[in-house]
């Protein structure tokens, strides 16, 4: 059988490891831009949220992103209140009280993420639990993003 000439060529789909790096770099608060062709991942920083941010040592990526975008796809970040759900997720499940009392009591002060960081900086072993729990829910946010776009990661 022959194949027709209009065919799309096959999507690249991420690795486990490029799904761990796509997550960290959008924990980072960086755009991630995955090559559906080529599979190579471009991170570069999120201007619209980065006061005085300089463009031009991005210049290139941001170039070859803007001129094969139909060849990206763009993960997308948490919005504020997806990052609040994962902090209190966390503190929810915190097994020591008092320090699960800390950390619910800095989410409902004013400036919570400002408190919650103070907090969890200073909760001992806790403070490297929130950042495994962290990472653990980007890239099942990574991975979701995938199966909405049809495109399963490789083994």
């Amino acid at each position: 059988m022959f194949s027709s000439y209009n065919e799309q060529p096959a999507q690249l789909k991420p690795t486990e490891k490029q799904i761990e790096e796509i997550a960290e770099d959008l924990d980072c608060g960086m755009r991630c831009y995955y090559n559906l062709k080529t599979g190579e991942i471009k991170s570069i920083p999120d201007f619209d949220n980065l006061l005085g941010g300089d463009e031009e040592p991005w210049e290139q990526e941001i170039n070859e992103i803007e001129e094969n975008l139909e060849d990206y796809f763009e993960f997308k970040g948490f919005r504020s209140r997806d990052s609040f759900r994962i902090m209190a997720d966390f503190a929810e499940g915190v097994a020591n009280a008092r320090i699960q009392d800390r950390l619910i009591n800095a989410l409902n002060r004013p400036k919570p993420f400002q408190n919650f960081k103070f907090q969890i900086d200073n909760s001992g072993e806790y403070r490297q639990q929130w950042f495994d729990f962290k990472k653990m829910r980007y890239v099942l946010w990574v991975k979701k993003q995938i199966e909405i776009e049809n495109f399963d990661p490789q083994e």
